[in-house]
């Protein structure tokens, strides 16, 4: 068992010193449960790896998901006894000393329901609360507040989805799910230090795209102190991600903080461990069983960090995209990670400002204003006129386009010179049938051509519209809509990933077949929705057809200041 992690106040690039908070934590009345800490690997050792590695499932997560039904050292010590056994069976020793998850219901749809209509009704179908009376041995993380699921084969709720899931909670008006989950991950920070990729023992070694605040800043929309409140998490998050960067000389990186030969200070994804991930670890001992020629444990980190990234896997991390040996996420400096810090120093400055500490709001805006000069120094292609990721190996930027180069509009945190340069890439290289392809490369890996995702998707209607960038961003708009749209029709489920080649098909690629619910679409089409149906006459379908670019609908945002 761990105990919650005690936190220094923040370690930052400028020293905020006492000017951060006292900091607080969030009170939770008999809702803090004992539970296990150590992923299931670490707990059940060899006999992990020879369940793992006999395939006896054809998921790798249901056994990192199976809850031992005694003290994990006792089966040990029995397996250790019996496995060398000639009678000795696997499967049913697992089957008697486990308990496997449970098969998910199927959720059958009303006939006849609109897209609006079905989304609405999957929320309750979608949301899980958590024993607090749960088998002490779980890998599951009990929260004390009920939450939502992407669906599928998920049984837990993830970080850098929520955000997504909370926009479409939002339009449903369920205000009450999105405090729920707020409070969540708060508490979780609290306990763990850093909200971790989903609520599983074996998840927290990583986080993943720092959403947290946005999702204050959403919640604040409704609740007008919800910054003020939850300003203390908001902190203690990012002295997790900066954690380290006082110590570093230019050149040097630690953890998930780099500093670049210039003393600019960025950062990157980066996971505790360097073992193969318990959820895929047949799949991760192969990879790296392929590639004698680097060490193990490197691969085995970066295909880690590339989890905590949330594009796993993808182009992006590998040296050559047919070859996933090739993986090195954490010798890359992402664009979109350093577009969401430098949301989080403005959303922090803002925070500051409501809780009355100007002098701490001053030293946050220019923590974002530095960032925001080392994006443009160090993210910025210009030679092709688009951002993109740094190279920590080659000490360049990179070539590559990927749908990650619209996080700077995103967050404002662009010219609009070179947001106009990046509109024109999109619409000429990204843009596709069915909405925007997360790379241009084929690999067959989830995160790459020809797989569109909705909250890429969304971040590039929302960046293309803060710069008055409306067309292309209606475009993106209404060909995901479309893809989505024919795809209810045909399956009557939104799914996790959409082939934006054309329309109406899902995804391939990735670790697992296509999941259905799904979290994040749903959010993300209901934002959709609204922006292609005037507001006093709001659609429950996609209509036949698209409206016009400068519709009242979509209006145009302030751009970066």
């Amino acid at each position: 068992m761990i105990r919650p992690r005690t936190l220094r106040p923040a370690l930052l690039h400028l020293a905020l010193g006492g000017a951060l908070l006292g900091a607080t934590t969030l009170s939770y009345a008999d809702e803090q449960p004992a539970f296990q800490k150590n992923s299931p690997d670490i707990l059940l050792g060899p006999l992990f790896n020879d369940v793992q590695s006999a395939k006896l499932f054809p998921d790798q997560k249901t056994f990192a998901d199976a809850v031992p039904k005694s003290d994990p050292l006792m089966i040990l010590a029995d397996y250790r006894m019996q496995h060398t056994q000639s009678s000795f069976d696997l499967r049913h020793f697992v089957e008697m000393n486990f308990t496997l998850p449970a098969e998910g219901e199927k959720y059958v749809p009303p006939a006849g329901q609109s897209l609006r209509e079905h989304i609405d009704d999957l929320w309750p179908v979608l949301t899980r609360t958590t024993d607090k009376a749960s088998n002490k041995w779980d890998s599951l993380l009990p929260l004390p507040k009920p939450y939502v699921v992407p669906g599928g084969r998920f049984r837990e709720v993830y970080y850098w989805d929520s955000y997504f899931t909370m926009l479409g909670l939002a339009e449903s008006g369920h205000w009450d799910k999105i405090s729920d989950m707020v409070d969540n991950f708060a508490w979780e920070i609290d306990t763990f230090g850093h909200i971790p990729n989903g609520n599983r023992s074996y998840y927290l070694s990583r986080s993943q795209p720092p959403f947290f605040s946005m999702m204050v800043e959403l919640l604040a929309t409704h609740d007008s102190d919800a910054l003020k409140k939850y300003r203390p998490q908001m902190e203690k998050e990012y002295a997790y991600w900066m954690e380290g960067v006082d110590s570093l000389q230019p050149g040097q990186a630690n953890q998930r903080v780099v500093k670049l030969d210039d003393g600019s200070v960025l950062n990157r994804y980066w996971d505790d461990r360097d073992t193969p991930r318990p959820e895929s670890w047949l799949d991760d001992v192969n990879t790296a069983k392929n590639n004698p020629n680097r060490p193990a444990t490197e691969i085995y980190r970066d295909l880690r960090s590339a989890a905590a990234s949330g594009w796993d896997f993808s182009s992006r991390w590998m040296d050559d995209p047919q070859k996933l040996g090739t993986i090195r996420t954490t010798s890359i400096v992402p664009v979109d990670l350093n577009a969401l810090m430098f949301k989080m120093e403005k959303l922090l400055a803002r925070a500051s400002q409501d809780s009355g500490d100007s002098a701490a709001a001053s030293q946050y805006e220019a923590l974002a204003t530095a960032r925001q000069k080392a994006i443009e120094n160090h993210l910025w292609n210009d030679k092709e006129g688009w951002y993109a990721d740094y190279d920590l190996k080659s000490k360049k930027v990179r070539n590559q386009l990927t749908a990650a180069a619209l996080f700077p509009l995103y967050v404002k945190a662009a010219s609009q010179e070179r947001a106009d340069k990046v509109a024109a890439a999109t619409s000429a290289r990204l843009l596709k049938p069915g909405g925007i392809t997360t790379t241009t490369i084929n690999s067959g890996q989830q995160w790459d051509a020809p797989n569109g995702w909705a909250p890429l998707q969304w971040v590039a209607t929302e960046g293309l519209q803060n710069y008055g960038q409306n067309k292309v961003a209606m475009d993106v708009t209404w060909r995901f809509l479309k893809n989505v749209q024919h795809t209810y029709d045909r399956e009557k489920k939104l799914v996790e990933k959409y082939d934006v080649s054309t329309t109406g098909t899902g995804g391939g690629g990735g670790e697992y077949p296509l999941q259905d619910g799904f979290g994040w679409s749903n959010g993300v089409t209901l934002k959709m929705l609204d922006l292609v149906c005037p507001k006093e006459k709001p659609c429950d379908s996609v209509p036949e057809n698209q409206p016009a670019a400068n519709d009242e609908a979509a209006p145009v945002k302030a751009a970066a200041q």
